[in-house]
């Protein structure tokens, strides 16, 4: 691993708590991009696996942008926390100020669980091609598209606590709708996974 891998790294494990779980949630699903077109390359370039050379090829033209936008949800998602931490820190001693600040703090707030609910619709994106590639992709590469099955449901489950973790602090109609839509991606997220995991243990007689 290179010196660049080895500082984000040591950014996650400082005292400064950003980066923090949301944006290790998207780097998950940043590695479950890579470990998807790595399978999709190893079927595409074999004759062999010709019966999923279409999906492979759908797969590695998604990830390559999925790849890109999960790199940059994690900058968001720091940056969404900051955010939150800015809004904190503003002046409260007028009126005035106290309900400038009471807004900056819930638009912050929203802004915040936006984020990784952003992140872990991605990752449902990502299970959803899984379920395609799993079933005629090089039988060689299966457990590397089980393991990025895998990264994706934690990058789910990671997102999905912090969405629900700043939504627990407000209150509104859109807080609902958020929590409504990560319930949904979660429990989505889980069939496809599960759909994945029995067509890998199916294909390799586990």
């Amino acid at each position: 691993m290179n010196e660049g891998y080895n500082e984000v790294l040591r950014s996650i494990g400082s005292s400064d708590p950003t980066p923090g779980g949301g944006s290790v949630a998207a780097l998950s699903l940043a590695h479950a991009h890579s470990l998807a077109m790595m399978v999709a390359r190893l079927t595409e370039g074999k004759e062999k696996w010709a019966d999923g050379h279409e999906v492979a090829r759908s797969v590695i033209s998604e990830s390559q942008v999925g790849l890109a936008e999960a790199m940059r949800l994690a900058e968001i998602d720091a940056e969404a926390f900051d955010s939150v931490m800015s809004a904190y820190r503003l002046p409260r001693v007028t009126d005035q100020q106290k309900a400038h600040r009471q807004k900056s703090i819930r638009d912050a707030t929203i802004g915040a669980a936006e984020a990784p609910l952003a992140t872990a619709s991605c990752a449902m994106e990502l299970l959803s091609n899984l379920k395609g590639l799993c079933v005629s992709c090089n039988a060689n590469a299966l457990t590397d598209l089980a393991s990025s099955s895998e990264l994706c449901l934690s990058a789910v489950k990671i997102a999905a606590m912090n969405v629900r973790i700043n939504l627990d602090f407000i209150e509104g109609d859109d807080v609902e709708r958020l929590a409504s839509q990560i319930d949904d991606v979660v429990h989505k997220s889980t069939a496809y996974s599960e759909a994945i995991t029995l067509k890998v243990n199916e294909r390799l007689g586990w």
